[in-house]
């Protein structure tokens, strides 16, 4: 089976467009927002011994055409990571239940439609 298709006419104004979307600094957005997020996610989280505070980074990740933003924290205790522990909430060693609180989400959010925001900026002027 095969598919085709014939045009008449030029794809100049696409080719320019597309061209302009290729070389969009998406990663420098992305980094804005990382560091943005980071900064959001320190001040947000519950401050114990303040290490899962101090342990948070972001990295942007390029996968093909694909674009990410991703925050870790590398603040471990007996091989569980205390972010989400706090985010969760876990059990604890002699039976009790320590309740998670909500602390990523409300600090991440704003950034969210900040960043959707400026990226469709981009879009629209390119």
């Amino acid at each position: 089976m095969s598919i085709s298709f014939e045009s008449k006419g030029s794809f100049k104004n696409l080719e320019k467009f597309l061209s302009r979307m290729n070389n969009l600094q998406i990663e420098s957005i992305l980094s804005k927002f990382g560091a943005q997020g980071v900064q959001a996610l320190q001040a947000a989280t519950p401050v114990s011994t303040g290490l899962a505070a101090s342990s948070w980074s972001y990295e942007v990740i390029r996968t093909g055409r694909r674009w990410t933003v991703a925050w870790n924290n590398t603040d471990i205790e007996n091989g569980y990571p205390v972010a989400v522990m706090i985010q969760y909430g876990h059990g604890t060693g002699t039976g009790g239940y320590v309740q998670g609180i909500d602390y990523i989400n409300p600090a991440l959010k704003p950034l969210f439609q900040q960043l959707a925001d400026e990226v469709w900026k981009v879009v629209k002027t390119a």
